[in-house]
């Protein structure tokens, strides 16, 4: 689980909570359900009719994609493709089917596998860039059905407020009650604009940092790919394929350029 999602929800519960609490409000005031029912159950129907059903059953994949540890394995991929270029040059391309049939990723396998059945190149990097396209934009689906719903919850919220100050006004026959129940009027507009603030469009900006990260990730196999048909020189094929990973910042390869520099 990427635990930076998990600390972010929990610490923006805490932060509202507490400052609530440490003014003297009563936890029990933060809880309506009727409030709930209005701003949540509104952003769901708003969702369902704003997208096909197809789109939304892709929200638990997104939820998945949102929590899901990232992925560091860039610099073992790249050890990989070094290895595949060097028995590439010495024994040729047919020498990789058997190799490459055993690596657990699918993107770095179908290209090599294209490259190994004579595939021209062009056409390899046409394909693989497609499917890179439709991995991007099926992030891109992901995020937006968040988004959406961050869009929705704070009018949501004031459509409970509204409807709340509507039921208070109509009944002023106790002006004591006033003060408390236009309180609790209120509480639909905070669960719409907190529930969008640190929930929903949260969770759409991760998934558009993964989707980021994984794409720089597909690229740069892509290089590797290319570059194993190619031929060209496996110290230069890790080179290059560093260079690229180190200016999409990934961590694992910062860190090993970091422990380099300080052992220098």
């Amino acid at each position: 689980m990427d635990i930076a999602t998990l600390i972010g929800l929990i610490a923006g519960a805490v932060a509202i909570i507490g400052g609530f609490l440490w003014e003297g409000g009563q936890l029990t005031g933060l809880f309506q359900f009727t409030a709930a029912l209005i701003v949540f159950g509104g952003t769901i129907a708003a969702i369902l009719i704003s997208y096909p059903m197809y789109r939304i059953r892709t929200i638990p994949a997104a939820l998945r994609m949102a929590f899901r540890k990232s992925n560091h394995e860039a610099s073992k991929w790249i050890d990989d493709i070094v290895e595949m270029s060097m028995l590439a040059r010495r024994e040729g391309v047919l020498s990789l089917e058997h190799k490459v049939m055993e690596h657990s990723n699918d993107f770095l396998k179908n290209g090599i596998q294209m490259v190994v059945d004579g595939t021209d190149q062009p056409v390899v990097q046409q394909i693989m860039e497609l499917e890179i396209d439709a991995i991007e934009q099926k992030h891109d689906h992901y995020a937006k059905i968040f988004e959406s719903a961050g869009a929705y919850a704070p009018t949501m919220g004031i459509i409970g407020t509204v409807m709340g100050l509507v039921q208070v006004l109509g009944s002023l026959t106790d002006p004591t009650e006033l003060g408390p129940s236009i309180a609790v009027a209120f509480i639909a507009t905070l669960y719409g604009v907190a529930s969008a603030n640190l929930i929903f469009l949260p969770i759409a900006s991760k998934i558009r940092a993964k989707s980021e990260e994984e794409t720089s990730t597909l690229e740069m196999l892509l290089e590797g790919i290319l570059s194993v048909q190619n031929g060209e020189n496996a110290l230069l094929v890790r080179k290059k394929l560093e260079t690229y990973a180190l200016k999409h910042e990934f961590p694992e390869m910062n860190r090993k350029e970091k422990a380099h520099e300080t052992a220098e």
